[in-house]
């Protein structure tokens, strides 16, 4: 096998753990404030939904991480196809193409992110409003 074949495999194994872990996160996102809402529910305490804001804003920014550091490896896997054999060092550093990729805060906002995560913080609110119109 060629060495940039090698180090092409190696690119694409992170790219994948970092999908992976993108859509674990959306998991435990929903995970979490879906606890917080039976608890809140349980003991009609708003003091739980408040809480729910936590984990869906901290996973709303971690998935838009895991996506950037995901599109600066795909950036860094386009450049190294092109490099010829005997410039492959295997370098898995992506400041290189970090001028290609937009920054955290406009993945953050990017439609493959915010329509999840708007959609729970929705739920958040929904549920907030839900409990407060019954006290």
């Amino acid at each position: 096998m060629s060495d940039r074949v090698a180090h092409l495999q190696i690119i694409q194994g992170v790219i994948n753990r970092l999908s992976q872990n993108s859509f674990l996160l959306k998991g435990w996102a929903v995970v979490l404030v879906s606890g917080l809402f039976a608890l809140a529910a349980g003991n009609s305490e708003i003091l739980f939904v408040y809480l729910a804001y936590l984990p869906a804003i901290a996973f709303w920014c971690l998935d838009a991480y895991f996506l950037r550091q995901e599109r600066l490896y795909r950036a860094l896997y386009d450049e190294m196809r092109e490099v010829d054999e005997a410039d492959v060092d295997f370098s898995m550093d992506t400041r290189s193409v970090a001028d290609k990729v937009a920054p955290w805060y406009r993945v953050a906002v990017s439609p493959t992110i915010i329509a999840f995560h708007l959609t729970l913080i929705g739920a958040v609110a929904l549920v907030m409003a839900i409990i407060l119109g019954r006290q």
